[in-house]
């Protein structure tokens, strides 16, 4: 896998998993019984955007290393059909 396929993959693998931890662990204003006037009763209180961006970059690093490692080390070869 050269360097542009493993940023493919890490840019990927970061969305796929960025996006499901953004609804994670959520209150709403409305749960909490604090909503600001003017804003939606489903606005969330506070979003804690450190473990939002962290989980997914460290997700990714992981993800695009295991597939690296897959394919550095020949364990998919089964996949592709022998002539």
């Amino acid at each position: 896998m050269g360097i542009f396929e493993a940023i493919v993959v890490y840019t990927g693998a970061w969305w796929l998993i960025f996006l499901p931890t953004l609804s994670a662990g959520q209150t709403s204003q409305k749960e909490a019984g604090d909503i600001v006037a003017g804003s939606e009763g489903g606005a969330p209180v506070k979003i804690g955007w450190r473990s939002k961006l962290l989980i997914p970059t460290i997700g990714a690093a992981v993800v695009t290393f295991l597939l690296w490692l897959a394919l550095h080390m020949h364990w998919l070869d089964f996949m592709i059909p022998m002539k």
